[in-house]
């Protein structure tokens, strides 16, 4: 999918569509701080992990997306990152207006969806009445509604706008049925996995290579790189470095640590490492990071 951002009353493309807020895909590079405070709204927000790893607080629930993960965000449930910044990777993202909206499950898309009264209220005491925000691994669907949205907005081929509305109803009722299935709380991310990232966060100054990480869940290294990649987008060094600096901006928030410490501390071979590698991922060195969130 192409990078894009549209918002209602900057983009032309949405002019037909006044229920749609937002519509975009971003690929985020670096670290921008406190660009994504938790926040509540008055409308539907779905959200479609294809690259990277997510944390973020969902009404207050801590989440852990990977690519193929969707999350729902229902009006007037606070939702922004864990450390209030967007995360390394790729999203797709859908903000949509209701007409009427409330938790006890009684939902009203507006005049442009062809549901009825009765599903409609059927999806929403759905979603309201749904324990978890978060689809699991739900790749294929949820991606492929993304990109045949994208399509009708910009090719605007006859027919576009009933059918955008019809991606859209599609998405409600895929949303819900998933839902419905998904009888696991949590999401489905291997525990082999989820003990191999507290393994390395636990011992982060080791110099781990591929070979000994796969060894810790009982894989060959191309298998092991294989499933790395397909559970969070990156290689398993890069997934190993994007776990060094989380630990790193966490130590930064400590005054009293000094950054050649950091960088030991986190398993880089000397501060010059740490602090290149930082900024290429965060956009700040370590000392502009740390000063930064002094004087917030």
């Amino acid at each position: 999918m192409n990078q894009f951002l549209l918002q209602q009353g900057k983009a032309e493309e949405l002019s037909q569509f006044p229920y749609i807020n937002e519509f975009a895909v971003k690929k985020n590079h670096t670290v921008q701080l406190n660009s994504l405070k938790t926040e509540k709204k008055e409308s539907i927000r779905i959200y479609h992990i294809i690259e990277g790893k997510f944390d973020w607080l969902v009404n207050g629930q801590h989440c852990v997306l990977y690519p193929g993960d969707t999350a729902l965000i229902l009006p007037t449930q606070s939702f922004g990152g864990e450390k209030e910044f967007l995360d390394i990777g790729t999203i797709a993202w859908l903000d949509i207006r209701l007409k009427h909206f409330d938790l006890s499950g009684k939902m009203d898309l507006g005049i442009w969806s062809g549901l009825n009264e009765t599903e409609s209220r059927a999806l929403g005491k759905i979603l309201s009445l749904s324990s978890t925000p978060v689809l699991s691994r739900q790749k294929k669907e949820a991606a492929e509604i993304f990109r045949n949205l994208e399509k009708e907005i910009f090719t605007q081929e006859i027919g576009y706008r009933a059918r955008i509305g019809q991606l859209i109803d599609e998405l409600f009722i895929f949303l819900a049925r998933q839902l419905t299935r998904q009888n696991n709380p949590y999401r489905d991310f291997p525990q082999t996995f989820m003990k191999l990232e507290q393994t390395l966060r636990e011992n982060l100054s080791h110099q781990w290579t591929v070979a000994e990480m796969s060894a810790l869940v009982g894989l060959g290294t191309t298998a092991f790189t294989e499933k790395v990649k397909g559970h969070t987008g990156f290689s398993p060094l890069n997934y190993l470095i994007n776990i060094r600096i989380s630990e790193a901006i966490k130590l930064l928030k400590k005054p009293d640590v000094n950054l050649t410490g950091i960088a030991f501390d986190t398993g880089f071979y000397s501060s010059q490492h740490f602090s290149t590698t930082f900024k290429k991922l965060t956009g700040y060195t370590p000392s502009q990071f740390r000063r930064n969130m002094t004087n917030q």
